[in-house]
């Protein structure tokens, strides 16, 4: 299959389940089986193995797991559990979004070594800041990723994932936009962004746990 195809029928799939109206309670139903990765709370884990998915944008849940069901993104793990014939169509999709993006985040999310914070915080608000937001909010209309508490070597993995070329959807913009960051450079700008905090009332207390799991 070719890039081309690939992208299309990704595309496809992501404006498909866009217009669909979502089903919060199925959405639950078929998060069950994530839960087993990411966790009930959508927290992942720490060392960066698996992000933290809790309160991303609905749009960008969307348009990742039509990256993942249409081989734009790799992962052993991910596609087998995101594939249509193991939770649905973009109806599925759809709902298992709109689901994930209710759950309270934590902030006590994995960070880098802390040391070249100032250098981050000038790349982030040069390079980054006019997408993902002041504060790494994101933006769910334009399916701009919520950085805010994620994982520190998760987002570095992401990272040197979309300069590769690895990410073979990756926007356009930002491939462009990281190819020259020097190792310094990528490493301090994401400890920084690893420490950009969700708003008060996105963030869980410290000992949430998902009651819909009880």
């Amino acid at each position: 299959v070719s890039t081309d195809e690939r992208h299309a029928k990704s595309n496809r799939e992501y404006e498909k389940a866009l217009a669909l109206t979502s089903d919060v309670a199925n959405g639950l139903a078929i998060y069950r089986e994530c839960a087993a990765c990411h966790k009930p709370e959508g927290w992942g884990v720490t060392t960066g193995s698996v992000p933290q998915i809790a309160g991303q944008h609905p749009n960008v849940i969307i348009k990742q797991l039509a990256d993942f069901r249409t081989g734009n993104r790799d992962s052993a793990l991910m596609i087998p559990y995101a594939s249509a014939e193991v939770i649905g169509g973009a109806q599925a999709v759809a709902d298992v979004a709109a689901y994930i993006s209710t759950l309270e985040m934590s902030t006590a999310n994995g960070q880098g070594p802390g040391d070249d914070l100032e250098l981050g915080k000038s790349v982030y608000q040069e390079n980054c800041e006019n997408c993902h937001g002041a504060s790494g909010e994101g933006d769910n209309k334009a399916h701009v990723p919520r950085l805010q508490s994620q994982h520190y070597k998760y987002l570095l993995r992401q990272f040197q994932s979309i300069r590769d070329g690895k990410r073979r959807y990756a926007n356009e913009e930002m491939v462009a936009q990281i190819h020259d960051f020097d190792e310094r450079q990528m490493k301090a700008v994401l400890d920084y962004s690893s420490r950009l905090l969700p708003m008060e009332e996105l963030r869980a207390p410290a000992d949430w746990k998902n009651p819909d799991f009880n």
